[in-house]
């Protein structure tokens, strides 16, 4: 196995932990009187194919290429599947090439992929009278952020600008403009207005497009009216982006409710709609925490959950914010798309959990909890 520090992340053609256009597949038992082996299933199947893309890092946090099919481990429900296919896609071109990685496909001339980056703010002004170290944490995350577009974006980056209060806001959509961009976030911080998704906000965009796939002019505040529905609409929108797309979200929490053995649970109501849209869509969610390092509170329950369900990573305790902006950045610089074919009863919909994992037990993975099959 190989590992190398050649960083930032990548984006794909055929997105992750999502299915392909299903296939039907029509069981029909030979003419016989032999009956059926017993357990044997009968009927109408829909096969599909599993892609699924896999970020797999050392320790540090350096991406790990050479990979193929026998150095993961997948499995359904505990069964394991057999891998149909394997690519590594990444941001960064190879210095030179390498024989051992040229075996495993992984060449010097490969064309970087592109990487997707939604910056997501929750307004914390309305929170600065009870808790004023948030409504500080903000001012500091927004610029550490306009530091990090500033001198850390790649060419093949795209990112946009949201916030969220009482309504989301689009304050820039994906662009790689870094002044722009540094305005959008600014405008976040201050929680000043996005004037709204009117059609000529979106006519002549060039380049992939949140607004394109969202509600527009006052839907928009009418079906936000909770963080969660802003997250899930956000997903639904960036799904026809081809790719992995990764959520930065400052917050320090959703609402929800606390169980009688102290631990944090989301809103029922929307949290399962708001994790399934993310999975489906390729969306992996970084949460970060705006509450100051050293304090413990509850939510940070849910921020670890959000993060682990969709395959990202819940950042709390840090120096400053540049900590995480740049280790997602570095994480995120390669990743393995695998697939495999899967049978489930026609007709049949579901959730269905998918468990991934790397022969070598020091490699870190992350990787989407599963996928919803049915129509």
């Amino acid at each position: 196995m190989l590992s190398t520090s050649f960083r930032s992340t990548a984006l794909t053609a055929l997105a992750a932990l999502c299915l392909a256009p299903g296939l039907t597949a029509q069981s029909n038992p030979p003419a016989s009187d032999t009956p059926a082996p017993q357990g044997q299933f009968e009927g109408r199947v829909d096969v599909n194919e599993v892609l699924l893309d896999v970020l797999v890092t050392d320790r540090q946090g350096n991406v790990i290429v050479g990979l193929d099919k026998n150095d993961f481990k997948v499995s359904e429900d505990g069964k394991p599947v057999e891998l149909t296919g394997l690519t590594f896609y990444s941001n960064r071109r190879l210095v030179e090439a390498s024989p051992a990685l040229a075996a495993r496909g992984v060449a010097p001339d490969q064309i970087p992929e592109d990487r997707y980056f939604i910056l997501f703010l929750e307004d914390q002004k309305s929170a600065s009278a009870d808790a004023p170290e948030l409504l500080t944490s903000q001012l500091d995350a927004g610029r550490r952020a306009r530091d990090w577009v500033r001198k850390g974006l790649l060419r093949n980056d795209w990112v946009a600008v949201v916030s969220y209060d009482q309504k989301l806001k689009v304050h820039q959509d994906f662009t790689r403009d870094r002044v722009a961009l540094q305005q959008a976030i600014a405008d976040a911080v201050k929680g000043k207005d996005d004037d709204g998704n009117w059609p000529s906000r979106i006519e002549g965009t060039e380049g992939p497009s949140l607004r394109a796939g969202l509600p527009r002019g006052n839907d928009l505040r009418e079906e936000t009216g909770t963080i969660y529905d802003a997250v899930r609409l956000l997903a639904e929108a960036s799904g026809p982006i081809t790719g992995r797309k990764n959520l930065l979200l400052f917050t320090n929490g959703f609402a929800g409710r606390v169980d009688t053995f102290g631990q944090y649970q989301p809103d029922q109501r929307y949290y399962p709609e708001m994790s399934r849209a993310l999975n489906g869509n390729n969306v992996a969610v970084y949460t970060i925490d705006l509450t100051p390092a050293g304090t413990e509170h509850t939510l940070s329950q849910f921020m670890n959950q959000l993060a682990d369900d969709t395959g990202g990573r819940y950042f709390y305790n840090f120096t400053n914010f540049n900590t995480p902006l740049t280790q997602i950045a570095e994480e995120n610089s390669g990743y393995y798309l695998l697939s495999y074919r899967t049978e489930k009863p026609a007709g049949e919909k579901g959730f269905q959990e998918v468990q991934v994992q790397t022969a070598n037990p020091e490699f870190r993975v992350r990787a989407r909890k599963g996928y919803d099959y049915g129509s």
